[in-house]
């Protein structure tokens, strides 16, 4: 029997995030791991009258392409991936892995070339999404490796998943985001026009200015599930410093009980319990990675668990998130990088958070 999960899952993709329209071209990428999410998401857009484009990657192929690819072969862009940024109307993401370390043994070099191969594609991606030429959301649909990832059992991940994105038991989802992104609205307005914030509390003592910039309503239209407000931070004018209080996963490794000290917008110290090199090391990648480019709270209060999975953890409610390294343009941020790196603290005890020297926002909770 058919999980109707997926259908609402595929209705709240197709008609809320994306509002697909006769006529477009909506790509599905994915694996075959998530075949019943992809299969409901395929039919959602043929219903919606537009043409569905599947594009799949078998287990395996990724750690098979760094192993093989020749060096020239490196330095191209895949011509389908290329052709869907350029002209595809709407790309649905959904994330199914069936191993969630597979590059853990990839020579880093040949990923780092790769990566820069690809530059031009996600500047195209970028600029066309910015236009609203090219409408995107990422989701997750839930697997065994991600369970293990999360210490959760396979039912156990998939009620959390489901729950996250409001599709298990809510009789209209899309309702149900729709009402989240007004309720969200009013904290992007509350904090629009505001000057500087202050962080505090056991895990962080932190100014930023926020002079002329904007809150952006992360409102499940690009991430599903969602839950965050996020501007990027005056870049020479962050002073103090946080400690995460979850694991940061970056390229796959896992950075534990990291601490940063800020002075005029720059990382100037950082330490950590676990992997300390490394974060060090992704830290002095280019000229902005010690540069905060986001700064983030968590509002899904759906997620009440670390999962080692972003797309879930920096939406946990009674959070924040700092990203160091390149910020979203539309929120006013000019830093640039081939870094983007999230990382967790939680605010849910003793702590607060001032705009202007107003508390908005105590224990995890928003008080305006």
């Amino acid at each position: 029997m058919p999980d109707p999960r997926h259908s609402r899952l595929a209705r709240v993709l197709t008609d809320y995030c994306l509002d697909v329209q006769p006529g477009q071209v909506v790509a599905i990428l994915s694996s075959p791991v998530a075949e019943p999410l992809v299969s409901a998401v395929y039919q959602r857009i043929l219903e919606r009258g537009a043409q569905p484009v599947n594009y799949m990657a078998l287990p395996g192929m990724q750690e098979l392409y760094f192993r093989h690819a020749a060096e020239p072969i490196l330095d191209r862009v895949n011509p389908l991936t290329r052709y869907l940024y350029n002209h595809a109307d709407a790309l649905i993401q959904i994330l199914a892995n069936s191993h969630t370390r597979e590059l853990a043994g990839a020579d880093p070099q040949r990923v780092k070339r790769s990566r820069a191969a690809e530059a031009a594609i996600v500047k195209t991606f970028m600029e066309r999404s910015s236009r609203n030429e090219l409408r995107w959301v990422i989701t997750q649909f839930p697997t065994n490796a991600h369970a293990q990832d999360a210490d959760m059992g396979p039912l156990t991940y998939q009620e959390f998943v489901y729950r996250a994105c409001h599709v298990d038991g809510d009789d209209d989802p899309v309702a149900y985001w729709q009402a989240f992104r007004a309720r969200q609205q009013v904290i992007c307005d509350y904090l629009k026009g505001r000057h500087e914030l202050r962080v505090r509390g056991p895990n962080a003592d932190l100014t930023l200015s926020i002079r002329d910039r904007v809150f952006i309503n992360a409102d499940g239209r690009n991430n599903m599930p969602d839950g965050e407000v996020f501007t990027g931070p005056v870049e020479d004018a962050v002073n103090g410093w946080v400690r995460f209080t979850y694991p940061a996963v970056y390229s796959g490794r896992e950075v534990e009980g990291i601490e940063l000290h800020f002075e005029a917008g720059r990382v100037v110290k950082a330490t950590a319990r676990k992997n300390e090199e490394f974060l060090l090391s992704v830290l002095d990648t280019d000229a902005g990675a010690r540069t905060l480019g986001e700064f983030a709270i968590g509002t899904n209060y759906g997620v009440d668990r670390f999962t080692r999975n972003i797309l879930f953890d920096e939406k946990i409610g009674g959070t924040i998130h700092l990203a160091v390294g390149a910020a979203y343009p539309e929120t006013g941020g000019r830093n640039e990088s081939a870094v983007h790196w999230d990382m967790v603290c939680d605010m849910r005890t003793d702590s607060e958070i001032t705009a202007d020297g107003d508390v908005f926002y105590r224990d995890g909770q928003f008080t305006i």
